[in-house]
């Protein structure tokens, strides 16, 4: 899919392109390519000039490969977050500044991207030029990214009332584990994404690509980011206390369950003496005495030398 997007009485406006005749007239600030055809790209080629690499968006870290400028044009990749209820992802999206013009390629839409849209088409004079749409894509990843740690914070107070208010059984433990595994996996991946928005924006201010205003607002772009590793620092402490805490009452309900088998069998060790005693081929004086009572005796004894100890176990408490 490709889109344009151009400037209007200070406001952004979106057209979507279905051929190389409707590309042709347009004068965009801003061409947005999701997940891209060959022929797509190659329209690009024709209107503009620029050949966008098949490799563009592939999963390269190293440094000079994602920040860097070539025959006049600025090649920036970074990751954008997506806090998806099922799978929550980060998502590679490459831009490349062109002759006054923003290009970006990725393979889904993205929710920073639906926001920044919104904005430009409510807002005047939000966007100026291409820098302004690539410094206005950063910000609003900032702000998706300090809500979905107030999201965060929401579904952790939830399993903290679960596990610390309540008597936790084992279902429940593993519901408040799956819960914060997948809280602690969003956090770690919103920490990958504002480090990789700082260091996008650090390339910008570095490249003196900026004028004054809008090095500004990328200085508080990373004054926004630097406010957000000290929450997602204090969630991972959350997260491990959470996690600690549910673990430990696992712990518990096992310990539990392991005291009980122990009390039973300290507890059958009593009539399991005497049956062995009574058992062994020996005449003994008290059941002869006792005749035909000696069967109920030495049931009743075995009995009873099952329930003092039980009983006993009761008195300290050791049985709950």
């Amino acid at each position: 899919m490709l889109n344009v997007f151009t400037l209007a009485n200070g406001r952004l406006f979106q057209e979507e392109i279905d051929s190389l005749d409707e590309l042709t007239p347009a004068r965009p600030v801003w061409v947005d390519l999701e997940a891209p055809t060959p022929e797509e790209k190659g329209w690009i080629a024709v209107k503009f000039g620029l050949v966008i690499p098949a490799d563009i968006i592939d999963d390269d870290l190293e440094e000079s490969a994602r920040f860097y400028e070539e025959d006049g044009a600025v090649h920036i990749r970074s990751d954008f977050l997506i806090d998806d209820d099922e799978t929550p992802r980060n998502v590679r999206v490459a831009f490349i500044l062109h002759e006054n013009v923003l290009f970006s390629v990725h393979k889904e839409d993205l929710p920073v991207f639906r926001l920044l849209r919104m904005r430009a088409r409510r807002i005047p004079a939000l966007i100026e030029d291409a820098k302004d749409v690539l410094l206005k894509l950063y910000d609003a990843d900032a702000e998706y990214s300090a809500d979905t740690l107030e999201g965060i914070y929401d579904d952790l107070e939830k399993v903290s009332k679960k596990v610390l208010q309540n008597a936790v059984n084992d279902a429940a433990a593993a519901d408040a584990l799956a819960a914060i595994a997948r809280q602690e996996d969003l956090n770690g991946r919103i920490r990958r994404n504002v480090m990789d928005t700082r260091r996008a924006v650090s390339f910008m201010m570095r490249a003196r690509m900026l004028n004054a205003d809008q090095f500004e607002e990328a200085r508080q772009i990373l004054r926004d980011i630097d406010s957000l590793d000290s929450h997602t620092a204090f969630l991972f402490d959350k997260i491990n206390f959470l996690m600690d805490a549910t673990v430990g009452f696992i712990n518990i309900n096992q310990n539990k369950i392991i005291k009980i088998f122990s009390v039973a069998s300290v507890a059958l060790l009593p009539p399991t003496l005497v049956a062995s005693v009574y058992g062994m081929n020996l005449k003994f004086p008290e059941l002869l005495w006792l005749g035909d009572w000696s069967y109920p005796y030495t049931v009743a004894l075995m009995v009873a030398s099952a329930i003092v100890p039980m009983w006993y176990f009761y008195k300290r408490g050791w049985l709950t």
